[in-house]
């Protein structure tokens, strides 16, 4: 796909307009709040909105307030016509992008992070691609660790513990039987079973050079799977869009479980336009079996004020704004804390740490003759196309390419299959865990915590989690989404960098510093190289040799492993907006911020639910993963509640 087509996509995905979500309800005052709540949600995001949603429902006597940053807006698709029911007046108000510090290990290069800053957070600014992760992912999630008040939890967070709320979060609508049979969809009824007003569905559009790449990651013996939301998914896979099967409107948080509900819930309430900053316990005493005061700016007039929660306070503000609230409160590193003039309130290492985000290079071919195709993503520099697309958008149900979202189709592939050089990598990690694990874990850290003991253990036990889980035949390595264009790229869902995210220090109100450090274990250039060298083959495959493809990048005269390596450095995009893992659900001793009932360790009355809970990124995109995270945590609360009364 051409630079310019692929920025201007970019442009159409960040799009946010304002629209129609009932918002009568909605508290933009303190005054117009209660005196106290029984559950206080900080973020009204994907994973925040899902567990009031759930919580106000199964407890109707009791009261929820969600406290969220943005404002009540609707969030456009990656190829929704901008002309479309345009607002002007929200330029990046759904959105927070962050510009993080420089990595050296890749030529000095800034992730630049897109996350959501509206009700519905990044299910409303995300590309729409609703995947799931594999089986292998969530086992090593509950690996044991040899910590026993951790690994006796009796919250599974293995497949088989996370799967049900997969198919709980969300309505899949099989496409009509025209589209089956132009474009070839398939999918397995069993893997859903959702009836909640999140819609996955397939769009009534492709691009029509998508079969070419198609039968090309065939030729390479790759499977074409049925279904790969259930747990398998090494193979060619088709995926859903988050969106309405009629309409193709972007499906998120902010419809599904705020304005579907609103309306007819007297104990769910929403306040926006407000800061959630801190958690305070009183007497700095976090311990004391209470639940803490979240203290709350007003971004109309910076008023100050506290909110009490009766039951328990959830943050859920992302991956990125978790730690910093956390931080704030005076939970987290005690040495940061104290620089930052904060004081400690509970010492957790690991607030902060551990950030990883999915990352990928490109590989880009010209064609040398003529395809012979309508349409191709080319014509989307075309007025008439464009008209023509525009106005079936918002015809009943939708047509045309602005139905598309993302891509509907990805290759996921284990390392294991795809590289001569597996043996060689799996050593490499191997080395890095031998004993003793600091000399090597201080290497890999973030120089801020490369000397806590908790923080090593950690990183050592991720180690093994990565190679137990990178040694299974059919475990994904690389993400590889495609469906017109000339381009792949080469998605690394399983890094070894380990980022940071630190508070402020002279500006605590203001955005956190990111800290990616990419490519800081080389580990992760030497999976991008392995992932070149076999995506490099789909170019040189007989069917697209029969199309006259012709490698344009990195370029045929790019063949050694260290110009592999440099381009790989100069060429990758450090961040798919897919922020996880800050606030980790490990033990204490291992720099977990929360246990597997989502609690603070050694804070009474605190939970977290959101991405920041993962200890490891999925072999999948995140939304899908945020919602089940929700549903699941909602389910830990209500029967805490519950077996409470």
């Amino acid at each position: 796909m051409p630079v310019a087509l692929r920025s201007v996509l970019l442009l159409s995905a960040i799009q946010t307009l304002a629209q129609g979500i009932p918002d009568a309800v909605a508290k933009r005052q303190a005054t117009q709040l209660r005196d106290q709540y029984d559950f206080v949600i900080l973020g009204g995001g994907t994973a925040g909105l899902t567990v009031a949603d759930r919580l106000s429902e199964a407890f109707p006597r009791k009261t929820v307030l969600v406290i969220e940053y943005g404002e009540i807006e609707y969030g456009r698709g990656y190829f929704d016509p901008p002309q479309v029911e345009h607002a002007p007046g929200f330029p990046g108000a759904s959105r927070w992008t962050f510009n993080s510090l420089p990595s050296p290990h890749v030529t000095n290069k800034t992730a630049m992070v897109v996350v959501g800053k509206v009700v519905g957070g990044s299910s409303c600014v995300n590309g729409q691609f609703f995947d799931r992760g594999s089986r292998h992912d969530f086992d090593v999630w509950d690996t044991a660790t040899g910590i026993e008040g951790f690994d006796q939890s009796e919250h599974r967070w293995n497949w088989e513990g996370i799967f049900p709320y997969f198919k709980k979060s969300v309505t899949f609508t099989q496409p009509p039987e025209s589209s089956v049979k132009e474009f070839g969809y398939t999918w397995d009824d069993s893997v859903y079973g959702g009836t909640t007003p999140i819609h996955s569905s397939f769009p009534p559009f492709q691009w029509a050079d998508r079969p070419i790449v198609q039968d090309a990651l065939k030729e390479m013996d790759i499977p074409s799977l049925e279904e790969c939301a259930g747990g398998d998914k090494a193979g060619i896979c088709w995926i859903p869009t988050s969106q309405h099967p009629t309409t193709s409107r972007r499906s998120h948080s902010g419809l599904g479980h705020y304005a579907a509900v609103n309306t007819t819930r007297d104990n769910y309430d929403l306040l926006v336009q407000h800061q959630a900053l801190r958690v305070l316990y009183p007497g700095g005493k976090a311990q004391d079996g209470r639940p803490p005061l979240v203290e709350v700016r007003s971004l109309s007039d910076g008023q100050l004020f506290n909110v009490t929660a009766k039951l328990e306070v959830i943050i859920s503000a992302g991956a990125l704004h978790t730690p910093t609230i956390l931080h704030r409160s005076g939970l987290g590193p005690a040495d940061i804390l104290q620089k930052a003039g904060i004081s400690t309130v509970v010492d957790l290492p690991g607030v902060g740490a551990n950030l990883q985000d999915h990352s990928s290079s490109i590989i880009e071919w010209n064609y040398t003759k003529p395809l012979g195709l309508s349409p191709l993503p080319i014509d989307m520099y075309d007025p008439a196309f464009i008209a023509d697309a525009t106005a079936g958008f918002d015809e009943t149900p939708a047509r045309g390419a602005y139905t598309l979202a993302m891509r509907n189709n990805a290759i996921y592939i284990p390392l294991a299959n795809m590289t001569t050089d597996f043996d060689t990598i799996i050593t490499a990690i191997k080395q890095q865990i031998v004993n003793p694990p600091s000399d090597n874990a201080a290497l890999y850290l973030p120089p801020d915590i490369s000397t806590s003991p908790a923080m090593i253990a950690g990183y050592q036990h991720q180690l093994a989690l990565l190679l137990k889980f990178l040694s299974h035949a059919s475990a994904p390595s690389l993400e590889v989404p495609f469906g017109g264009g000339t381009s792949l790229s080469t998605v690394n869902l399983h890094p070894f960098s380990r980022g940071s995210v630190r508070l402020n220090s002279t500006h605590p109100l203001e955005q956190p510093v990111l800290d990616y450090r990419s490519g800081s274990n080389p580990l992760d250039i030497a999976v991008y190289v392995a992932h070149l060298r076999y995506l490099r083959r789909v170019v040189d495959s007989p069917t697209m040799r029969a199309h006259g493809a012709i490698e344009v990048a990195p370029g045929g005269n790019v063949t050694s492993t260290e110009q592999l390596a440099d381009y790989a450095r100069r060429s990758v995009q450090l961040s798919l907006h897919h922020p996880c893992c800050t606030a980790a659900m490990l033990p204490r001793e291992m720099g977990g911020v929360v246990g597997k009932d989502l609690k603070v360790h050694g804070a009474d009355g605190l939970r977290v639910v959101d991405m920041s809970v993962a200890p490891l990124l999925p072999s999948s995109h995140t939304s899908s993963l945020a919602y089940a995270i929700g549903e699941k945590a909602a389910d830990i609360i209500i029967q805490e509640w519950e077996n409470a009364e």
